[in-house]
This record gives C-alpha cells, structure tokens and sequence, in this order.
C-alpha cells in the first residue's frame, strides 16, 4: 500500500492496522523500570475511584497524572 493510499484509509476512519508490521516496533524513551512506592490507604483509595470513573486502571492513572506534572514542570523551567 502506499502511503496516500494509507492516508487515505486512515483519514476516512478505516482500520489500517493490518497493514502495518508491528513485529519490530519499540515507543522511544518508554523504556520500563519497576519501582516501589508506598502511598497512604486514603490515596489509593482516591486513586482507585478516580480510576473507576475514567475506566483506566490505578498504574495508568499515576503514570498519566505524573507525566502531565513532569512536562508542566519542563515546560516552566524552559521559559
């Protein structure tokens, strides 16, 4: 397929996803590192409901409220 006709596809809302080999594809500085951290009942409590009501689980919803602080922070020191 060439790439207007993948465009193409994709702008039209088609899936275009088997048309791509995915075997090799790696997401750039998303390298994995398991930590631990240790929270209070109260905030894993919020986290879980707050999770709930956005349908992701309790890892996801840290990780997205840490980079948004991250790159918040980024930003500011930049300027």
């Amino acid at each position: 397929m060439k790439a207007n006709e993948f465009d193409s596809a994709f702008d039209d809302g088609k899936n275009v996803s088997d048309t791509l080999d995915l075997s090799k594809a790696k997401r750039p500085r998303q390298k994995q590192k398991r930590v631990n951290v240790d929270f209070p009942v109260w905030m894993i409590q919020s986290l879980g409901k707050e999770a709930g009501r956005l349908g992701v689980t309790r890892q996801s919803i840290i990780k997205i409220w840490l980079a948004e602080r991250l790159e918040t922070s980024v930003c500011n020191k930049s300027m």
